[in-house]
């Protein structure tokens, strides 16, 4: 495994989860936070490990034990600094999700376009061996036959899409100038453990229906989405660490196709089993959102000799159980 890591987001639900799996895996790695804390803060750091704050400006070498520099990604002394004496840089740090970039496209494309190029630019200039990059299948757009795969065209349909095909055309342009080793890894809707500040669907209704408020689903739930557990796509990660491949894009999902009105009813059961009872309302589809998405992730399984473990129906009990017990 990878010894020394660089992980941008890393306080937030993808960060905090990829960190306690390095620290079960390897306990001596080394590991560089860099986080603006808009999101996930410094007590959800503390929940996962032991840390030390330091400055970004006070930077000189390689991380010792677990940092935290707070910082924003669109300031590149911030990446330039953080980077430093780093293997692998993990790029999470994002503005996510489809209804945010429709409402406010400009800081979408700042966070996701700006600050992609500023943390691969940081990584060439510190000899960054290998550079991870959070994509999604965003990018692809509206797909009238899927499941999606890394060699469709794309056509994104929001400017969250737009922004994310932006981040891969980069990491692809610096492989091949500059011979970085980068991954994109377009993950499906990802849920679990420690996605308290996720705003994407299961997360969010168990989080309404145990605050006794109504789940508001946009158009009439057939529309379709590729689930995935944290746990298997924080293994996705660990596995493209270690892949001696560069300049590639790679599907990381479930493999399945599951309709909105599918997924709630599985929420609904397992929080009726908690004896709370979940509201549904249907409203007007929201501009941005495709209807049918989920991911033929064969070229993971051979590649990256990665796969799926965890089916939908235990990891949202298992979901559910952490909302209760929070």
């Amino acid at each position: 495994m990878v010894n020394n890591w660089m992980i941008t987001g890393g306080c937030g639900f993808l960060g905090t989860s990829l960190i306690k799996k390095i620290l079960k895996e390897s306990p001596n790695a080394n590991i560089r936070i860099l986080d603006n804390l808009t999101v996930g803060t410094e007590e959800d750091l503390s929940e996962v490990s032991r840390y030390k704050k330091i400055n970004v400006s006070d930077i000189k070498g390689s991380p010792i034990g677990v940092e935290l520099a707070v910082g924003d990604i669109r300031d590149y002394q911030s990446c330039l600094k953080a980077s430093i004496g780093v293997e692998c840089v993990v790029h999470f740090a994002a503005n996510t999700g489809v209804g945010p970039s429709v409402e406010d496209p400009r800081l979408d494309m700042e966070a996701n376009i700006i600050g992609v190029f500023n943390a691969l630019e940081a990584s060439r200039q510190n000899n960054v061996d290998k550079f991870i990059f959070a994509s999604s299948g965003a990018p692809v757009g509206e797909v009238l036959n899927p499941p999606i795969h890394e060699e469709m065209p794309s056509h994104p349909v929001s400017p969250y899409g737009a922004s994310k095909l932006a981040g891969e055309g980069y990491c692809s342009a610096y492989y091949l100038s500059y011979g970085l080793k980068t991954i994109s890894l377009r993950f499906g809707n990802v849920y679990g453990p420690r996605s308290k500040y996720k705003s994407s669907i299961v997360a969010k209704f168990i989080k309404q229906a145990c605050s006794g408020e109504v789940c508001e689903i946009y158009g009439d739930g057939s529309q379709t989405r590729d689930f995935i557990y944290i746990d298997d796509l924080i293994n996705a990660v660990i596995k493209s660490s270690e892949a001696n491949v560069g300049g590639e894009v790679f599907q990381i999902a479930a493999g399945k196709e599951t309709t909105i009105n599918e997924v709630c009813e599985i929420i609904s059961e397992k929080l009726l089993d908690k004896n709370i009872d979940m509201k549904i309302n249907k409203t007007e589809t929201r501009i941005g959102d495709v209807l049918r998405n989920f991911s033929d992730t064969s070229k993971a399984n051979k590649v990256l000799r990665w796969s799926n473990q965890e089916n939908l129906d235990s990891g949202i009990e298992k979901t559910v159980d952490y909302f209760i017990n929070f």
